[in-house]
């Protein structure tokens, strides 16, 4: 079992790459970055805030190039999850940022020794020094490693080998911020003249009607109109589904596993439905839901949160629409989540699709004839998407996919893919399913 417990009685502080250990070593341990991240940045002061999230999210994104440089100097296996997490954050330092090598070591040692693991400081040590020694060839091992583990990319290989190479580099990367402007409160065109009287570089989204990329990091809330509810932050991808779904005025409407929100208020900026329910199995992310309708002062509209299970839930009456944002591996969105490349397992994936299969099977049978079902995943594994679709169809003759009239993504045997793509949105899927009987 891993050592990776230290004192807090330590005679010095923590420095920064101590504290950065300690969360990418909790997130080996199975945490995400999203529960930790906030919790941990509190703690930084604010000159170093932008440096621990650039050290953090850059480590995780490369972990596994890393890893590959890094076995063959380990000369015996050592199982202890900081000791790996102070070797990549070191390395990261010395290939992709301007600090020092002599800083970045010895700052990486010292936090070796501050978190109790002395005995290692010398390994540390001199697999950095080693690096300096070298850094060309070590640079080209990192830089040319697909950055995957091992099951994600074979999966990769399998589903999509003429995208192998730009997903591999994709996945490496980060992807843009992007804005949802909400047309309630303010057209996309004039929102951007906003943007550029205030000298924030954007540029419109491709495909999305109210996609906006910001060109340069921003602090959001700094953003003219945030809190009168002028936009929302969700990629381009996932804003698509507002544009495929049939006019829903004065139709029922489910959003099932709707946190944190980005359908739901999707769907009130553009349409009035009778009714929409939002449905998700944890209160704590319902309550973003209703903190994002106020934000967006979409609070009027006849719009109902419930917290139960989208497997075994059942509602009164039939829907016109479901939309179903299912759960998945995220595959897809890697780039702005890359802690995935560490939490996911292969196994996840046969639990994942039984999962979405029972979900489908409850909810099928709650849409009206002639209503619609709006499958949509987060992932680019086929297994989730056109598999599971295929199966989907072959089980439920009164169910007919619905073409989309559009130009994205690349058209499967059922639905369409949408693949991560640089500068502009993550991997999404849609299959537009219609009830004929």
């Amino acid at each position: 079992m891993s050592q990776n417990k230290y004192s807090p009685s330590m005679q010095h502080a923590p420095n920064l790459r101590a504290k950065i250990i300690v969360l990418l070593s909790k997130i080996q341990e199975g945490e995400s970055l999203s529960t930790q991240l906030d919790q941990h940045i509190s703690q930084i002061p604010e000159r170093d805030k932008a440096l621990f999230h650039e050290l953090t999210l850059g480590t995780l994104r490369q972990w596994y190039a890393l890893k590959t440089a890094c076995l063959p100097l380990i000369k015996k296996p050592i199982d202890n999850n900081m000791l790996h997490a102070a070797l990549y954050l070191g390395l990261y330092q010395l290939i992709y940022t301007r600090i020092p090598a002599h800083a970045a070591i010895s700052e990486t040692v010292n936090a070796i020794k501050q978190l109790q693991l002395g005995q290692f400081s010398a390994l540390v040590n001199a697999i950095l020094r080693q690096y300096t020694r070298s850094p060309e060839e070590l640079a080209h091992t990192v830089q040319h490693a697909h950055a995957l583990p091992s099951w994600l990319y074979k999966r990769l290989k399998n589903n999509w080998p003429e995208h192998l190479e730009e997903l591999t580099k994709q996945l490496k990367c980060s992807s843009p911020i992007t804005l949802r402007v909400n047309p309630r409160k303010i057209t996309r065109s004039d929102y951007f003249d906003q943007l550029q009287q205030k000298g924030i570089k954007a540029s419109y989204g491709k495909y999305s009607e109210q996609a906006i990329y910001l060109n340069e990091a921003v602090s959001i809330q700094s953003l003219p109109g945030f809190h009168q509810g002028f936009f929302s932050v969700q990629d381009e991808h996932a804003q698509l589904c507002g544009q495929i779904i049939p006019d829903i005025n004065a139709k029922i409407v489910i959003d099932a596993c709707a946190a944190p929100g980005g359908k739901t208020t999707h769907l009130l900026e553009r349409f009035t439905p009778k009714k929409l329910i939002a449905i998700d199995n944890s209160s704590k992310r319902l309550l973003r839901v209703t903190e994002n309708l106020q934000r967006l002062q979409l609070t009027n509209q006849h719009c109902e949160m419930i917290c139960d299970d989208a497997i075994t839930w059942k509602n009164d009456r039939n829907a016109d629409l479901i939309i179903l944002d299912a759960p998945c591996s995220a595959t897809g969105v890697i780039r702005k989540h890359p802690d995935i490349k560490l939490l996911r397992k292969s196994s996840d994936i046969e639990q994942t699709t039984h999962l979405q299969q029972s979900i489908l099977e409850n909810l099928w049978p709650q849409v009206k004839v002639g209503g619609h079902l709006l499958y949509i995943t987060c992932s680019i594994l086929k297994a989730e998407n056109v598999e599971q679709m295929s199966s989907f169809f072959e089980r439920n003759k009164n169910a007919q996919e619905e073409q989309l009239n559009v130009t994205w993504g690349i058209k499967q045997a059922y639905g369409r893919q949408l693949l991560p793509i640089q500068e502009t949105g993550d991997g999404f899927y849609y299959c537009l399913i219609r009830k004929v009987a």
